[in-house]
């Protein structure tokens, strides 16, 4: 599947090197990185000519050293110098966050998600502040877009995954109304062994979902959904980092139902034979696995791309960063990027060069991250404001142990004092 993604997205990129002027006389004055056109005017509309000396400061959670090694190569050959830190220095959306805070010296930021992006646009940190900006593929990217600010560079949900052959279903196809049915359904699952973490943070947020009650004090989820939690953890087997993000565990035939995150499926599928001798088989088209059915959906999450207003930069530097942008976000780039890291792209010409057959099932699956849960509020809205408390009430009560001998009695759910348990315990 890679090398005939490889093929389309080379075609698609000699195309685009060609309506650039590439491969012609090599003495000519070289395009700048946009390729000029309307690229230029509506990310630059002043006009202003970037100073494509000026080096531009990153960050990002998106930083593995796979990725900021090929993000600076890919922008050297674009004509932009950058600097990013990979995850050896700043790991995680919180601490992405937290450094651009503190050292003020940011240009652009992206990925985290619709948490921290709904922060970042909403004025949140004291010395972030996002600048207007908009680049000529933002109508490519559907409803993942902040207006005048953010953009979505890439897509990722939560899955929810079964074997349907002996040593799974049997054969019966397995449908829910709810993520949380789960712990109803009469086949052992996996589960995560421990609270934190973007991906436990994302199944917990989808199996909460049919359990809103902003009325609640339970940090605005009704107990009956902090119960089902409760049995999803107590029942579900983990099995330390060996079982990782609940794919291996599934591969190997030791759960018949488990959870994994989208962009790294089909690759996983790909080598599961190199780690089981009874592995998943059929990439796009699933031989002895299947996603369950859910009515409700899943949960998606997006990384955005925006520009910083630092201060002190001048124009010609800030039309460099807009150009940076401009280009990172286009539909060649986010092709190339989602061909190298198995990442889904949200700008939809980016997608036909990767998926030219049609859109994957993975990311067919209906989207109640979008969906309104308390006025006009979203449920990814409704998860940013309250994602401190939930992680609080299961790091309080104890949820998701490592080990079965640290297994923690189930609480007398009619006796908590959700006022405390909603606080971080240090």
């Amino acid at each position: 599947m890679k090398k005939m993604l490889a093929l389309a997205l080379a075609m698609s990129m000699a195309l685009s090197l060609a309506a650039c002027g590439g491969g012609g006389d090599k003495s000519q004055t070289p395009p700048p990185p946009s390729c000029g056109g309307s690229s230029a005017t509506q990310s630059n509309p002043q006009g202003v000519e970037p100073d494509y000396d000026y080096t531009i400061r990153i960050y990002s959670n998106s930083n593995s050293t796979e990725r900021t090694t090929w993000l600076i190569n890919e922008a050297k050959e674009a004509g932009f110098n950058i600097s990013i830190d990979d995850n050896s220095v700043i790991s995680g959306d919180t601490a992405a966050i937290q450094a651009a805070n503190e050292n003020k010296d940011g240009d652009l930021i992206f990925g985290l998600n619709e948490t921290r992006w709904s922060q970042l646009v909403d004025g949140t940190y004291e010395n972030l502040k996002i600048m207007d900006w908009t680049p000529t593929w933002s109508g490519d990217v559907g409803e993942y877009v902040y207006p005048g600010k953010a953009y979505g560079l890439v897509i990722q949900n939560v899955l929810m995954l079964y074997r349907n052959d002996e040593l799974g279903t049997n054969g019966a196809a397995l449908s829910f109304d709810h993520w949380a049915d789960i712990v109803n359904c009469g086949y052992s699952w996996y589960r995560q062994n421990k609270v934190g973490g973007t991906t436990n943070a994302n199944i917990n947020s989808a199996m909460l979902y049919a359990f809103v009650d902003p009325a609640s004090p339970a940090g605005g989820i009704s107990v009956d959904g902090w119960k089902t939690l409760w049995k999803y953890c107590a029942e579900g087997k983990s099995g330390g980092d060996d079982y990782k993000y609940g794919f291996d565990p599934l591969n190997k035939g030791d759960v018949q139902v488990s959870t994994f995150y989208s962009s790294s499926l089909y690759g996983k599928i790909d080598a599961a034979g190199e780690s089981s001798d009874k592995p998943l088989k059929g990439t796009m088209e699933p031989e002895n696995w299947n996603l369950v059915d859910i009515k409700d959906g899943t949960y998606y999450i997006a990384e955005y791309i925006g520009v910083l207003d630092k201060a002190g930069r001048t124009e010609a530097q800030t039309a460099a960063v807009q150009e940076f942008a401009e280009w990172f976000g286009s539909a060649e780039t986010q092709a190339a990027w989602g061909e190298e890291f198995d990442s889904y792209p949200c700008n939809s010409e980016a997608a036909s060069i990767l998926y030219p057959n049609g859109i994957p099932p993975i990311y067919q699956l209906k989207n109640f991250a979008l969906s309104k849960v308390d006025g006009d509020t979203t449920y990814a809205e409704y998860v940013a404001a309250h994602s401190s408390d939930w992680t609080n009430i299961m790091t309080n009560l104890g949820f998701y142990w490592a080990d079965a001998s640290e297994a923690k009695a189930e609480p007398d759910w009619d006796s908590l004092d959700w006022a405390t348990l909603t606080q971080s315990a240090g």
